[in-house]
């Protein structure tokens, strides 16, 4: 999962819209240049949504990138600076993860289809509370939640709103996903569930024209679902580049025991 390993000197730099991050691009490309498409490494100048945004762009090209806070949160990215960069990307830890895929259905029967880094979530569009029907590889485990929504995160995205959703935080290796209810109301007391990364979700919207349901992988929205499936994409590799002592798998173990 994690691993020390010697990458190319071509780095291409991409930055978020905020000013530190443009400033910090124009700086950082005057001192190691820009290979643009030939770069073999993306340096990352933003913050977690934009490390996110970063990870959809590259999905297909694979490339790693390394991250550089020049956000708010930066969770996902590294300390900034622009000395020995260089050398910090050479001996950075390589975290290797895979999206999820999300398929939703909507009232039309049209099929949306998209991938996910962190969670896929299904929300109420309205005052009324949703309906849902849960299987997990063609089994119906929860024939009725009562709730706000739910969602299924990869170990990635479990600090991410999973956590706010008082879901569990997993181990990068952990090989798990977790399935969290957002604010449940029936069963009340019921807290999620952790699955096998090859399981395969489906959530049936009950009552959809009444308690209107919207789906969301990442920051992709589909509106007026009734029916979602959800498996991860072992065919995908993801990587992000970690300094070393402070890879992902430390930076999430860390956080179990934060405040």
């Amino acid at each position: 999962m994690f691993q020390a390993q010697p990458y190319s000197t071509r780095l291409t730099f991409q930055a978020s819209d905020r000013p530190e991050a443009q400033e910090a691009r124009e700086r950082l490309t005057a001192r190691y240049g820009d290979a643009g498409d030939d770069a073999q490494i993306v340096v990352a100048l933003g913050g977690d949504g934009f490390m996110l945004e970063m990870l959809h762009e590259t999905i297909r090209s694979q490339r790693p990138i390394y991250g550089m806070n020049r956000g708010s949160v930066g969770f996902l990215m590294n300390e900034y600076s622009e000395d020995d960069l260089l050398g910090r990307i050479n001996a950075a830890e390589r975290a290797v993860i895979h999206p999820l895929a999300m398929v939703a259905i909507d009232s039309r029967r049209r099929q949306h289809r998209a991938l996910a880094i962190n969670e896929v979530s299904l929300l109420r569009q309205t005052r009324q509370t949703a309906k849902l029907r849960i299987s997990i590889d063609g089994k119906v485990r929860m024939g009725e939640l009562v709730c706000d929504g739910a969602l299924v995160a990869t170990p990635a995205g479990s600090t991410a709103y999973n956590l706010s959703a008082h879901g569990p935080i997993i181990p990068i290796g952990a090989q798990v996903l977790a399935l969290t209810p957002i604010s449940a109301f029936r069963p009340r007391r019921w807290r999620g569930a952790l699955l096998p990364q090859n399981a395969r979700v489906t959530f049936e919207v009950l009552e959809c024209d009444k308690r209107p349901v919207s789906a969301v992988a990442d920051n992709y929205e589909v509106r007026d679902v009734v029916e979602v499936h959800i498996s991860e994409d072992r065919g995908l590799t993801l990587s992000m580049l970690f300094d070393a002592g402070r890879s992902l798998e430390e930076r999430v173990l860390t956080e179990q025991f934060s405040a």
